[in-house]
């Protein structure tokens, strides 16, 4: 699944710090504890850029550099980027050695991911959450990068971003939002194109923190320490590759470890190639969504700008948002910056 995965974000797109690994006490804060926000990013800022999970070519990433510098941003690899161990970016220990090199170089005033695929799971132990806690900075991804930012969030509060990777495609319309929520912060409403329709699942409006991101991630993630408190979240989930009877698995999995019965809210993004192989034997997405959302009696829709596609959203994980149902919309309370 791993490689499938792999290559399906290759698809979607266009192409020293010595520090301690200790982990800490695997106990997350409390959803009372104060949420920091990291420094929005300004043109002229150094923003590292790290491979936590597998490996990526390095013409894959090329294109990348080109879009960091018409953003007005100047780039410092990690020490391993171009490491490889496998379909790991790597060995493990360098991996999140590089991670908390990034939170811990001065010079760093954000931090971007090169690839998803998989890996970061491994590495969560390692980061020194001390040094992350101390250091708020804009990380963000998307993928299994799902993992690194909600352990991240979990452990320190600091506000993490669901976002496109390096070897993504960063059309107009994904940078547009990367510039709204990074650069300019502020209340911004995130609507879908008009090319791409949401389907309600249930009416209205909801307010909570956002959390969430690829749903078989958050589903290995259960019974860990890394993932935050669900209490009044609004959970969105995306996911790429996988047929319906597994998406079916995963959110019946969320719904027995009692993480569905505590959320204000449901988004489910794009399910890129999630055909089922026997359509006549399977039950559709719809269905399966209709089957364990319904029943919550609380805002959600299918169909928003998030996930393993060409456009996406830039979404803030842990950032009080308000959701309409009706509409599709995710408008952020506040900013996600500071």
């Amino acid at each position: 699944m791993t490689l499938r995965r792999r290559a399906l974000i290759r698809t979607f797109g266009l192409t020293a710090i010595g520090t301690q690994l200790l982990p800490l006490a695997q106990t997350n804060l409390s959803p009372k504890s104060a949420i920091a926000n990291p420094r929005r990013l300004q043109v002229g800022d150094t923003v590292a850029l790290i491979n936590p999970a597998a490996f990526n070519y390095e013409k894959e990433v090329q294109p990348f550099f080109k879009v960091l510098d018409n953003l007005g941003l100047k780039v410092k690899l990690g020490e391993h980027f171009y490491d490889r161990y496998g379909y790991l970016a790597g060995k493990d220990a360098d991996r999140a050695a590089d991670v908390n090199a990034a939170f811990a170089d001065d010079s760093v005033r954000a931090i971007f991911t090169g690839m998803g695929g998989w890996g970061c799971g491994r590495i969560l132990p390692l980061l020194d959450y001390n040094i992350i806690r101390n250091n708020p900075k804009i990380i963000m991804g998307f993928s299994d990068i799902t993992a690194l930012l909600l352990a991240i969030y979990a452990k320190t509060n600091i506000i993490t971003f669901h976002g496109p990777l390096g070897v993504s495609t960063w059309s107009p319309f994904t940078v547009n939002y990367v510039k709204k929520v990074l650069f300019e912060g502020g209340s911004v409403t995130m609507q879908n194109s008009p090319s791409v329709q949401v389907q309600t699942i249930g009416r209205g409006t909801a307010r909570g923190k956002l959390i969430g991101g690829n749903l078989s991630v958050i589903a290995a993630m259960v019974g860990s320490a890394y993932l935050p408190q669900w209490e009044n979240s609004i959970l969105f989930v995306e996911e790429v590759g996988e047929e319906v009877y597994r998406i079916d698995r995963m959110l019946t999995q969320l719904k027995l470890a009692g993480i569905l019965d505590k959320i204000s809210g449901f988004i489910f993004g794009q399910c890129t190639k999630c055909e089922a192989e026997k359509p006549q034997e399977s039950l559709t997405l719809p269905q399966v969504l209709s089957d364990h959302i319904r029943p919550l009696k609380i805002p959600a829709w299918y169909g928003s700008m998030v996930g393993h596609i060409r456009e996406q959203f830039t979404l803030p994980i842990g950032q009080e948002v308000e959701i309409d149902a009706d509409s599709g919309t995710i408008k952020l309370l506040e900013s996600a910056v500071s």
